[in-house]
């Protein structure tokens, strides 16, 4: 199983849309994971248009029609793994094991927010962030994640998308 993992995307804005290389690869994925900010309901909805099942979380500056349809953690099964996933993953010091104990049993815990890509594993469990495919701010590239699941084992691979 392969999934495609974005977060921070703030779509839509002004002329800004998906690099053509991240909808490529969502497109191919068979299953899409967005760790919030999408914004509106249209871009969620352009992304279950590409194909593939569409998991989401909402984020700080989702709008509120949005924040009813999404909710504001959730795990998901994928294979044989389990993912845990939220936006807003808190302060800087102790994430790792926050993450770790707020999603017990899971493989991985994918987050968004700070739009800093982050690829590492702590006690057994990937601790992810696949950055911002659209608004790098302080991220040395724009970014994303794929995930290949196989017998329950996960290993993630982040994607660069240019400056």
């Amino acid at each position: 199983m392969r999934i495609a993992v974005i977060s921070d995307t703030h779509l839509p804005k002004g002329a800004r849309v998906l690099p053509a290389a991240c909808a490529e690869r969502l497109r191919a994925a068979d299953l899409i994971l967005h760790a919030g900010d999408l914004v509106s309901v249209s871009f969620l909805d352009e992304l279950r248009g590409l194909g593939p099942p569409v998991e989401a979380v909402y984020g700080n500056v989702d709008e509120p029609a949005l924040r009813e349809l999404l909710p504001k953690e959730r795990i998901v099964e994928a294979g044989e793994a389990r993912i845990g996933m939220v936006h807003i993953p808190g302060p800087r010091a102790g994430r790792e094991e926050r993450l770790r104990a707020r999603f017990p049993g899971c493989a991985a815990v994918v987050y968004g927010h700070t739009h800093m890509p982050q690829v590492e594993r702590v006690d057994g469990v990937w601790i992810l962030n696949p950055g911002s495919p659209t608004e790098r701010r302080k991220a040395p590239v724009r970014s994303m994640l794929e995930l290949a699941v196989s017998a329950g084992t996960l290993v993630p691979a982040l994607v660069e998308l240019g400056t």
